[in-house]
């Protein structure tokens, strides 16, 4: 993983983006319903990150996109809340430090976006994730916030910016 790079998605990286965030979902044994899976904003994720407050990242490793995450304003919500949204990484990228580095470059740019506070959602069994998010500072909440439509993912969590 030594010459994977870490950038901010282009046109062209649409189609990879899906195929990635889909087969770590199905991977994982993720429902495809209530889940990012289903999200029609998966095809065009460079249209939908390129407006203000937004940012998506992947990661590229010997022209091969393994890993990606963006951050956004929390959808249905009042206040300065984003969302740390559809961060995901093939079986391979796991466990370089790669999920610790693309949270830091999400959260700088939140600062940097005026954002107070970021949000995520998650899975019950995705465990390593959730460590590294704890480990990162977010914390467990008892409700979700917004709206995001992902009713299949019932563990949030909340870090202080």
């Amino acid at each position: 993983m030594e010459t994977a790079i870490i950038r901010e998605i282009q046109p062209k990286d649409n189609a990879e983006v899906a195929n990635v965030i889909r087969k770590v979902l199905v991977d994982l044994g993720a429902p495809k319903v209530g889940t990012a899976y289903a999200d029609e904003a998966l095809n065009h994720m460079f249209e939908n990150y390129n407006v203000p407050k937004a940012i998506y990242f992947v990661i590229e490793d010997e022209g091969r996109i393994i890993g990606c995450a963006g951050i956004a304003q929390l959808e249905n919500h009042e206040g300065s809340i984003c969302e740390l949204q559809k961060m995901y990484f093939l079986e391979e990228a796991r466990g370089h430090g790669l999920g610790s580095s693309m949270i830091k470059i999400c959260l700088d740019c939140a600062r940097e976006f005026g954002f107070e506070k970021c949000y995520l959602e998650t899975m019950p069994y995705m465990k390593a994730a959730q460590k590294l998010y704890e480990k990162k500072g977010f914390k467990y909440i008892d409700a979700p916030l917004g709206d995001t439509g992902h009713y299949s993912c019932p563990v949030w969590m909340l870090k202080q910016l």
